[in-house]
């Protein structure tokens, strides 16, 4: 039988340590009769005799003797393990894989995950930028930045930072082409969508809200892609606040159809499991939370 009560060991080691039962009892803080009704278990699972005991003394028998030096070795490599993950819960270090868009992660995640690179100089980090919706588990990712709610109920998120989508074209486009006044309108323009589908449905809120379905007039599955052909002038792109904030600043794209709000996408941290987090990660979603400052 194998041993699989650690506090069964324990106890083995302490009444030979201690030189008594009574003694170990007193030290473990449980009664004398629980604690001979404990090593008697721990002998009758091993089937064998650990201790000859007699109301003087006590002695271990051969069997005894070689758990008892296993027993310390293994007591004091588990408590070395202990104390190194108790050193290492205190400490950031260790290996942190981040994935984010790609426009977002240029701009906003890889200048604050150098930085927090730098104040941790136990961490080695990697950044994935990708548009594709990556599996965290699979891919040996700790923390997704994401766009919009969560899909998966195994995953966990947190929200980062409020974000709102625009519509918006370059000056030249809107020189070329009347500016639309109402969602239905954008059926006879040039949209640029984000995705690979055939059709694309873009919602609008407001006191009637309205759906209207696309056929894109180009598509990519890279949003800087489609963030350059309208700053290029080929249509109307529905993009996120954070990749064309400077862009309206500078007036490279004018926003169109203000008056008729897009659903919100916050930002949001994800990640696949909650209990247990190791500290690199609890500390860099902290630290993104408090960091990440979103567009002007």
């Amino acid at each position: 039988m194998a041993i699989d009560d650690l506090a069964l060991l324990r106890l083995f080691v302490s009444v030979v340590d201690a030189g008594s039962l009574s003694a170990a009892a007193r030290a473990a803080g449980i009664s004398l009769p629980a604690a001979s009704r404990r090593l008697r278990n721990l002998e009758a699972g091993l089937g064998v005799r650990l201790l000859q005991r007699t109301t003087r003394r006590q002695s271990l028998t051969e069997e005894g003797e070689l758990l008892y030096r296993r027993a310390v070795q293994v007591l004091a490599d588990l408590e070395q393990v202990e104390q190194q993950l108790s050193r290492q819960s205190a400490t950031v270090s260790g290996n942190l894989k981040v994935t984010a868009p790609l426009a977002l992660g240029r701009r906003r995640i890889a200048p604050l995950l150098a930085n927090f690179s730098a104040l941790h100089p136990g961490l080695h980090t990697q950044l994935d930028l990708t548009d594709t919706l990556l599996d965290l588990v699979e891919s040996g990712t700790d923390v997704a930045i994401r766009f919009g709610g969560l899909d998966d109920s195994s995953y966990i998120s947190r929200p980062l930072a409020p974000n709102h989508r625009v519509l918006c074209a370059s000056p030249a486009y809107l020189q070329r082409h009347a500016v639309p006044r109402h969602p239905t309108d954008l059926l006879a323009h040039s949209c640029l969508h984000i995705g690979l589908q055939a059709q694309a449905d873009w919602r609008f809120e407001g006191e009637e809200p309205v759906t209207v379905r696309l056929v894109p007039r180009l598509a990519a599955n890279d949003g800087e892609t489609v963030h350059r052909w309208a700053l290029e002038g080929h249509g109307i792109a529905r993009k996120s606040i954070w990749d064309v904030a400077e862009d309206l600043q500078a007036g490279r794209l004018v926003q169109v159809l203000a008056d008729y709000p897009i659903p919100a996408a916050p930002l949001h941290a994800v990640y696949p499991h909650s209990r247990h987090l190791a500290p690199r990660v609890r500390t860099f979603l902290d630290y993104l939370a408090a960091h990440l400052v979103g567009p002007g």
